[in-house]
């Protein structure tokens, strides 16, 4: 629970790192925003906002590294095996009839649902005739995600959630194992496109028949935020385009709710119908 002071602390902190340096964080989730940087003081041995705000906006350096500590989002493969299950049964039978599939990862940290998706994709002999850009606003994440390397302690969390997602192959198959190093295959990570997104200012660059943005929307406290990213997202998605949310996030009450149809209810996934 926040005392008054330290409450006008962070606002300020906020507000000052806007005007500084035109980063936005105000909006984000409070909650989750203040765990964040208390974990984040802790971390530079700094005892009070006042002076992570110094540190911040005199060292530049001090500042990237809060940005990236701050929004890094990173996960298990296969995180939500239910979801991936899903993807398998109600999603990859309507791309079947497309010549062509470009699918978008908004706020894809660190890579491993980008990596997830593609192993789905080889094994329903989709992969080979996909794009998959994969986006996030935190440029170490997407650093660590180009070099698609995978922590060998994920692997077995990682084989586990395969199963149950509905995998049955080797999952080993799909790596490669260098130096100590485990590495997505080459086949696996051929067709990815990784850049910067910034969800609640940037607009639309490309138009998609999937696109996965989960559990990214919740850390947005801001209304506006939250509007101005489902009209990025509903604005990127084909004709009959795919979206899938976080199981804890929903398209009800956007200005959008009516031009979806629900492809699966308990995982998000809602097929686009209309204008």
């Amino acid at each position: 629970m926040l005392n008054t002071l330290e409450s006008i602390e962070i606002n300020v902190f906020l507000e000052s790192i806007f005007l500084y340096y035109g980063f936005d964080l105000r909006g984000y989730e409070p909650e989750y925003l203040t765990k964040r940087l208390f974990s984040y003081m802790e971390k530079e041995g700094l005892m009070t906002i006042s002076s992570l705000q110094e540190k911040v906006l005199h060292q530049k350096d001090c500042f990237y590294r809060f940005v990236d500590f701050v929004t890094y989002g990173g996960s298990d493969m296969f995180n939500d095996a239910s979801f991936f299950k899903a993807l398998r049964e109600k999603v990859f039978p309507i791309l079947k009839d497309l010549d062509f599939i470009r699918i978008w990862v908004a706020g894809c940290s660190t890579g491993e649902e980008v990596f997830s998706l593609a192993i789905m994709l080889r094994e329903a002999d989709l992969l080979g005739k996909c794009n998959i850009y994969a986006t996030d606003i935190n440029e170490t994440s997407l650093e660590k995600a180009k070099t698609k390397k995978i922590p060998v302690a994920q692997m077995g969390i990682g084989s586990h959630n395969y199963l149950a997602g509905g995998g049955n192959h080797n999952f080993s198959q799909y790596f490669t194992f260098v130096n100590g190093d485990v590495l997505i295959s080459e086949e696996i990570g051929r067709n990815m496109i990784w850049s910067r997104h910034n969800l609640i200012s940037d607009a639309s660059f490309n138009e998609f028949n999937v696109i996965l943005c989960r559990y990214v929307l919740p850390n947005f406290s801001n209304k506006n935020w939250v509007a101005h990213a489902h009209k990025v997202l509903f604005e990127s998605l084909t004709d009959s385009g795919i979206l899938a949310l976080g199981t804890t996030e929903s398209i009800n009450k956007t200005p959008y709710e009516l031009n979806y149809t629900i492809l699966d209810e308990e995982n998000k996934i809602y097929l686009k119908t209309g204008y």
